[in-house]
């Protein structure tokens, strides 16, 4: 019988991956992930997945997007002009910027998507949203 992780703190390894194998993430290098279980410290189907597990385990689970990073919104797919990036900034596919919201809206990070001569997309979607995500996740310790 396993002794529920819920509101006690995790040290897990775990290796994420998208659909085609791509890995995303790892903590395989570097320190154990630690968290709190079922507080929402994590994305719901990976603290879900850690709760019926007992130490020592290892676990891979699929957590469809809805229960990690949501859906990919096109709204938040804009386009903008070269001239609205501050002097300096040369925008590159890949980088991430901080978009002032303006006074009705909050900071928000954006993605530089692609460049072409007259435009900048830019993608205010969190980076793995639309995504399934598997993990593979074993548990080190539960405190």
């Amino acid at each position: 019988m396993t002794e529920n992780a819920g509101n006690k703190t995790a040290k897990v390894h775990y290796t994420g991956t998208l659909a085609d194998g791509t890995v995303f993430d790892s903590s395989r290098e570097r320190d154990p992930f630690e968290f709190i279980v079922g507080v929402g410290q994590v994305i719901k189907g990976f603290d879900d997945a850690v709760v019926d597990m007992a130490v020592g385990d290892t676990k891979t689970v699929t957590v469809p997007s809805d229960e990690a990073y949501g859906p990919h919104f096109t709204e938040r797919v804009i386009e903008v002009d070269h001239g609205q990036f501050a002097e300096g900034v040369i925008p590159e596919v890949g980088m991430q910027l901080q978009s002032d919201g303006g006074e009705a809206q909050p900071p928000m990070v954006v993605t530089v998507t692609e460049v072409t001569e007259d435009k900048v997309i830019l993608d205010a979607n969190h980076p793995l949203a639309g995504q399934d995500l598997t993990f593979e996740i074993e548990l080190l310790e539960l405190v």
